[in-house]
């Protein structure tokens, strides 16, 4: 016959314990995964476009008589403005600071090719912002010719 410790009293029988030490390991298990997914849970890129209603959208084609401006990123670092004017990424702001003093809209479109280095795009849309470019958009389809 056994002692209980607590008491002192003899025991008949062995008293049930839980053993915890396999829950222990689990929810430890359970903690470092959840640890190790959160941060790739959070690394999301959400763009939010505002829908525009099609009076809007008419209205502005009709008043407006001016070609959209178009920055092309060509593969080997190279870039076009409108499809036909060359121009080095050192030159760029100073060539959309002229630009965009002739138009009333500072908005670029941007056509990056499917080859193109994606640090220079992201590099070249820095300096057309330097250039006065409020309005930078990426262009997925090309535009429709009137």
């Amino acid at each position: 016959m056994g002692v209980d410790l607590y008491s002192g009293n003899k025991n008949k029988g062995v008293r049930p314990e839980i053993n915890v030490t396999p829950l222990v390991d689990v929810v430890l298990v359970l903690l470092i995964i959840f640890m190790v997914i959160t941060p790739l849970l959070v690394r999301q890129f959400w763009v939010h476009i505002p829908e525009q209603e099609k009076k809007e959208v008419k209205q502005e084609s009709k008043t407006n008589t001016e070609e959209p401006l178009v920055l092309c990123i060509l593969p080997k670092n190279k870039l076009l403005i409108n499809g036909n004017v060359k121009v080095s990424l050192e030159e760029l702001p100073q060539r959309l600071k002229r630009v965009f003093a002739a138009r009333d809209d500072h908005v670029l479109f941007v056509d990056i090719e499917d080859h193109a280095n994606y640090g220079f795009a992201v590099e070249v849309m820095d300096r057309a912002r330097e250039g006065g470019a409020v309005t930078i958009a990426v262009l997925t389809k090309p535009l429709a010719k009137n």
